[in-house]
């Protein structure tokens, strides 16, 4: 079977950011949901890390913030969806498929053209401080989603998931 890629560099942004998080939910697919619950890394400073289900909250809230920080680009002042846990990875796997809806949606506001902007006025200022433009933050995001990918995988190995 052919793949079907979207077109442009939205479209190469979108391909990339759905591959990380398709790779994403086959690393978390085998959890069980005892698993998804159980404290892992009590001893971090990150209330994000400390669980499966705590990383998975993180990494689907940052989606939509990312998606919605870009799209307020155009003036918009939507807020992001509310963070909220989830106690079945079949939940999780939902929420994940909702963050490449909502990322495609906003996209369909811009064009190739949009995504790099070197105004730093015009750009999106993360809660963190960075600065990003368009092209910038979804690099972030996929990124973002690789590096929780790795570490979901540690914590497989260390509740013995297979």
């Amino acid at each position: 079977m052919t793949k079907k890629y979207r077109t442009g560099a939205i479209g190469a942004l979108l391909d990339e950011y759905e591959r990380a998080i398709s790779d994403l939910k086959r690393v978390i697919a085998p959890v069980s949901d005892r698993e998804l619950v159980a404290i892992v890394d009590p001893h971090t400073n990150d209330d994000n890390c400390r669980s499966i289900q705590t990383i998975l909250t993180h990494v689907v809230h940052s989606g939509y913030g990312y998606a919605t920080s870009i799209y307020n680009l155009k003036g918009y002042n939507k807020v992001r969806p509310e963070k909220k846990g989830c106690l079945t990875i079949a939940e999780y796997l939902t929420e994940l498929d909702g963050v490449i809806v909502f990322t495609e949606n906003v996209f369909g506001e811009f064009t190739d053209n949009d995504l790099e902007e070197f105004n730093n006025d015009k750009k999106i200022k993360a809660g963190w401080g960075q600065v990003y433009d368009i092209e910038q933050m979804m690099e972030h995001a996929i990124v973002h989603i690789l590096r929780h990918r790795r570490q979901l995988e540690k914590f497989k190995e260390k509740l013995g998931v297979v």
